[in-house]
C-alpha cells in the first residue's frame, strides 16, 4: 500500500511536460506578462514542452529556453489521432494535473454574402420558438431586483 501510494505522489513529477507547438512566432518572456523581459523568440512550430498553467500564460521549455508564452500561441498534444493501444489514461492525468485534457475546442462564426441577405426567406416556426424565450417587463424587473442590479443608461456609440 505505501509503494501505491508513493507511485501516486510521483506520478505528477514523471508526467510533468505536455508536448505542444508553437502555432505562430512569439516571444518567450521570463514572467507571465505583456511587459516582461523577452527572453527568446520563438518560431512557428516549434516543438516545446508546456510545464506550467498560470492565468492565460504557460511556461515552457523550448530549445532557447525555458519561459513563458501565452496560451493560444500554442497547440497542445498531437494534431494526428490517438495512438494505437491509447487509453485515455494520459487525458486523465492531464486533466489531474492542469485542469484540461489538452483537448481544444474551437468555434467560430460565419458572416452572410449580399447573396443570401437577398434570398433570405422569413421562417414563422422559428420566430414563434424565439419569441418564447422572451421576458416581460415585470419579470425582468424581479430578475433585477433579485441581482441587486440598478438601472443606467447609456448612449449608443456613434
Amino acid at each position: 500500500m505505501k509503494r501505491f501510494a508513493a507511485l501516486l505522489v510521483m506520478l505528477p513529477l514523471v508526467c510533468s511536460a505536455e508536448p505542444a507547438t508553437v502555432i505562430r512566432a512569439t516571444e518567450l518572456k521570463q514572467e507571465p506578462a505583456s511587459d516582461a523581459a523577452t527572453v527568446a523568440t520563438l518560431a512557428e512550430n516549434t516543438a516545446v514542452d508546456a510545464l506550467e498553467r498560470r492565468s492565460g500564460w504557460t511556461r515552457i521549455k523550448a530549445p532557447s529556453g525555458e519561459g513563458w508564452v501565452r496560451m493560444l500561441s500554442l497547440r497542445f498534444g498531437s494534431a494526428t489521432a490517438a495512438k494505437p493501444g491509447a487509453s485515455g489514461a494520459s487525458q486523465m492525468f492531464n486533466v489531474a494535473r492542469t485542469g484540461t485534457s489538452g483537448t481544444q475546442v474551437t468555434t467560430g462564426v460565419r458572416g452572410l454574402d449580399a447573396e443570401q441577405l437577398a434570398n433570405a426567406q422569413p421562417n414563422p416556426a422559428e420566430l414563434a420558438k424565439l419569441e418564447k424565450f422572451a421576458a416581460d417587463r415585470d419579470a425582468a424587473a424581479q430578475f433585477a431586483a433579485q441581482g441587486k442590479l440598478t438601472t443606467r443608461s447609456v448612449e449608443y456609440p456613434k
